[in-house]
């Protein structure tokens, strides 16, 4: 570590003591780190918020590597409380337009011509200017409107000794932090390592657009922009320009209203269960009205991919939701999940009737199903069971799209629209028409499994006879008497030895050498490391169990004053 990473410790530490985490700083050891502590005040501010608002401001403060750390867990529900959640999503980039001079530099570094030559105008003002690219609006030589996206100088580099940063700080965590075992720092790190830097390749934007193009090209109500290829690089980006404006629910007729939100579930709908493939963030900043109440899609950075398995475990969750069938959820979340440990399902299936009896009290119509999916995640973290990212990424997708419907045509019934689409799938799934039928798929499946089982049979039938059959028995029980059996042998162990000094001190009290003054100098030095011994042993024993690694999770609750 270099004393450049050395000086940005310091610098987020400081940041994260002011807005009131100087004491996971304090037990993660980083003030020792870095050689001497810096006397910090907690600012008034985050004396009176709560925890997730102190959290936001923080990586707020920290610049743009920490803004998108933000962004990106906004997406994953399943990582953090809904609070944290819902306080990250409000995260904005709020960063200076780079001079037109930089833009010009950038296009001629990335496509290798100078601009002039690539296009007969380029606004100087920019339509947005983000922590990581600024868009401006050109025209081509051929006289076509387009948008052009690029990433800022040395940006990528900032990110990389960010992120090196991060990894160490994530380190030092794991050491003192209690809940590690489900979601790891240095896990959450490497996985924002990815996200950021498929963000940070254009090419994989350019490939997810056109991905959505072949999948909406026979949709009128949906529009996407085409990708300019020979306009667009690993840094640049240049898109066909979209006139719209935005959503404004207030402004529209009832009529429109009606039609927007039903073109918009459509979209939604036809994207999870024909497509497999759906975009992360449509939020309303992401659409744009379009003439004939049709809708454009904008910024496909984060898209989530489902398989067809997925799209049909999607659609036995939702009706298992729908007729209250708590076990079946249970059963369910456990399945797609990977649980860190053996999870106590019962307890699981008892928490989930009592969530779906708190959200279903009455019809489906009236339920919220944000706080509903929220709340199911929270189950899920609580019980250690990790949900892969795509389904939270739908979850924050979905729980972003119902606000839009909500906003737009309340009185819209979302399940006589997602009906025809569930009882479409399901048919698909048993089709034995089709070799790519669900059913067909079973069969498969089965007759694969009644061909193996004979084998597996007379191989544990075998191994019991010959005496090698073993089972692998893992429990936390288990691993807490481990570790107390091995503290009792230990103690005993120090004991023993204290013992056996204290008894041959008393024999070097005798009268021989070697002598200071009157005094033999091997009992003195026996009694001391007797003392010394019993004293570890007594302190072992009172305080062993009481300085654990700190708990996180008192600092997710919600701060009240």
């Amino acid at each position: 570590m270099n004393l450049q990473d050395l000086n940005r410790i310091r610098q987020i530490t400081v940041i994260a003591a002011r807005h009131g985490f100087g004491e996971v700083a304090e037990r993660a050891g980083v003030w020792r780190m870095l050689g001497r502590k810096e006397k910090v005040e907690v600012s008034q501010e985050s004396q009176r918020t709560s925890t997730a608002h102190r959290f936001r401001m923080f990586l707020a403060e920290l610049g743009p590597t920490f803004i998108k750390l933000g962004q990106v867990l906004s997406t994953r529900a399943d990582l953090l409380p809904a609070e944290f959640v819902e306080e990250l999503a409000t995260l904005q980039d709020n960063v200076e337009a780079i001079p037109l001079e930089q833009i010009h530099s950038q296009i001629r570094e990335a496509l290798g011509k100078d601009v002039q030559e690539l296009f007969a105008h380029v606004d100087p003002e920019p339509l947005a200017a983000a922590s990581i690219a600024q868009v401006h609006r050109a025209v081509t030589l051929e006289g076509e409107e387009v948008v052009i996206k690029v990433q800022r100088p040395d940006i990528a580099q900032r990110i990389d000794a960010d992120l090196g940063v991060l990894r160490s700080l994530a380190r030092l965590l794991e050491a003192v932090v209690e809940e590690t075992g489900i979601y790891t720092p240095s896990g959450i790190v490497d996985e924002f390592d990815r996200a950021i830097h498929e963000e940070l390749d254009f090419i994989n934007e350019a490939s997810n657009i056109r991905a959505f193009l072949e999948t909406h090209k026979d949709r009128p109500y949906l529009k996407i922009p085409r990708v300019h290829a020979a306009l667009s690089s690993r840094t640049v980006l240049t898109l066909e320009f979209i006139r719209g404006e935005k959503i404004n629910p207030a402004a529209l007729a009832d009529a429109d209203r009606k039609q927007v939100a039903q073109n918009l579930l459509e979209a939604s709908f036809r994207q999870l269960f024909d497509d497999g493939l759906f975009h992360g963030d449509p939020h309303p900043g992401n659409l744009l009205l379009l003439e004939g109440n049709r809708l454009a899609l904008l910024d496909f950075g984060v898209v989530g991919r489902l398989t067809r398995p997925m799209q049909e475990t999607l659609v036995m969750l939702c009706l298992a939701v729908a007729l209250k069938d708590s076990d079946s959820v249970a059963r369910i979340l456990y399945r797609v999940g990977v649980p860190d440990a053996r999870a106590n399902l019962m307890g699981f299936r008892n928490d989930i009737e009592s969530i779906l009896g708190q959200h279903l009290p009455t019809t489906l119509g009236q339920v919220d199903a944000r706080t509903l999916l929220r709340d199911l995640l929270d189950l899920a973290v609580k019980y250690r069971i990790r949900i892969p990212k795509e389904y939270a990424l739908l979850s924050r997708a979905a729980i972003s799209t119902e606000g839009m419907l909500r906003s737009l045509y309340p009185e819209m019934n979302i399940l006589e629209v997602a009906l025809p689409y569930a009882k479409e799938l399901m048919a698909g799934r048993y089709d034995a028409s089709q070799l790519q039928g669900g059913l067909m798929r079973t069969l498969l499946r089965f007759q694969s499994m009644a061909q193996d089982l004979p084998t597996q049979l007379s191989q544990i039938l075998m191994d019991l006879e010959t005496g090698k059959f073993s089972v692998t028995v893992r429990a936390e029980q288990f691993d807490k008497l481990n570790e107390n059996l091995r503290s009792v042998a230990v103690i005993a162990f120090l004991g023993l030895c204290a013992c056996g000094f204290i008894v041959g001190a008393f024999i070097a009290f005798a009268p021989r050498p070697p002598m200071y003054g009157n005094v033999p100098v091997l009992g003195i030095v026996g009694i001391a490391v007797a003392a010394a011994l019993f004293g570890a042993v007594l302190t072992w024993y009172l305080f062993g169990g009481r300085f654990g690694k700190l708990r996180v999770s008192r600092f997710l609750k919600k701060k009240k004053r």
